[in-house]
């Protein structure tokens, strides 16, 4: 089958970065379906993999979490989805990636695609969504149909994660929802998927909340460069706010959360794949409530940028642009 990996961590504008291959079929496990893939889009976790984890060896490893497809055959111990299903995931960062033609995935972190979106469209969705709702409901806590007086700061609200969290906030829950953005169309971009308020984040966060009359707020959602903005944060939340955290840092000093009794929040999606927890199947259950939510019209499509078919050039150029940290909404790439 064709496929896109590498063979060693390189320099995206290396052409060695990223290299089109031929690899073996994979063999589905028992809780497995193998999907051809369609589509698939690019997050920030493909390039930190790409520049940290080194294949041993001779051996080459395949990126990709975010994949829309048709079920070609199922393990013997799959119960939920049969051939011919069209279905949309984000995989498990300690499997093979879906930048390939066929793809191995456990059943229990998939679901139908939506109806109402094409292959594309779709293929934005899965990773960001199951990390701003989980963020949103499992680890801040919100309930559906809460947080009704209060208001929730995302950053780097243009995003991907952001794209999505800001949607999700608004359309389930009663939060006050502003987002940060430093460039008009940006700006545009989180107004346009519900922000009540966006503020300048390359501006001290705490001012200007006040500037917008908006004062502290009691939950933060940091998305992206949490070290930078870390004091800000601090002051802008309310005593006995809450702070989640997705980003990657070499280091996060918890104690000056302490004065104001801030509570700390990590999430990582792959978590309950990676270990396989006993609510691994609640995975697959968000991403069908999302589905449902997509075909109703409530949730739109974060997809912003298509980089044609799936090969090596074109992930490369995708790469290259989240390493730029100008990503806006999500890059997808179609067929092979």
């Amino acid at each position: 089958m064709k496929a896109v990996g590498y063979r060693q961590s390189l320099p995206i504008d290396d052409p060695a970065s990223l290299e089109d291959l031929e690899l073996p079929e994979p063999t589905p496990a028992a809780r497995d379906l193998l999907v051809r893939v369609k589509a698939i889009s690019v997050n920030p976790v493909d390039t930190k993999v790409r520049k940290n984890a080194a294949p041993e060896a001779g051996q080459v490893k395949v990126l990709g979490w975010d994949a829309v497809g048709i079920v070609e055959a199922v393990g013997p111990q799959v119960g939920g989805f049969r051939p011919g299903d069209r279905v949309y995931y984000a995989g498990s960062v300690i499997r093979p990636g879906a930048n390939s033609e066929l793809h191995a995935v456990d059943e229990r972190i998939a679901a139908l695609a939506p109806r109402t979106l094409d292959d594309a469209q779709a293929a934005a969705l899965p990773l960001t969504t199951i990390t701003a709702y989980e963020l949103l409901f499992d680890r801040l806590g919100v309930a559906k149909g809460g947080g009704a007086g209060q208001t929730l700061l995302v950053t780097g609200g243009a995003g991907g994660v952001g794209s999505i969290l800001i949607q999700l906030a608004r359309q389930l829950t009663q939060l006050r929802v502003i987002a940060t953005a430093s460039r008009p169309e940006t700006r545009d971009w989180c107004l346009s998927l519900g922000a009540h308020a966006v503020i300048d984040h390359s501006r001290p966060l705490a001012a200007e909340l006040k500037a917008a009359g908006i004062g502290q707020v009691d939950r933060v959602a940091s998305l992206t460069q949490t070290q930078q903005h870390y004091a800000q944060i601090i002051e802008a939340l309310k005593p006995q706010g809450q702070l989640a955290v997705i980003d990657d840092m070499p280091v996060l000093d918890a104690m000056p959360l302490k004065t104001k009794s801030i509570s700390l929040h990590w999430e990582m999606m792959f978590a309950r794949s990676r270990f396989e927890t006993p609510d691994m199947p609640r995975q697959g259950e968000l991403l069908a409530e999302v589905a449902a939510l997509v075909d109703a019209g409530r949730i739109r499509t974060t997809a912003n940028a298509s980089f044609g078919a799936i090969n090596a050039a074109n992930l490369r150029r995708a790469h290259a642009l989240i390493e730029s940290g100008r990503a806006q909404g999500k890059v997808v790439l179609e067929g092979f």
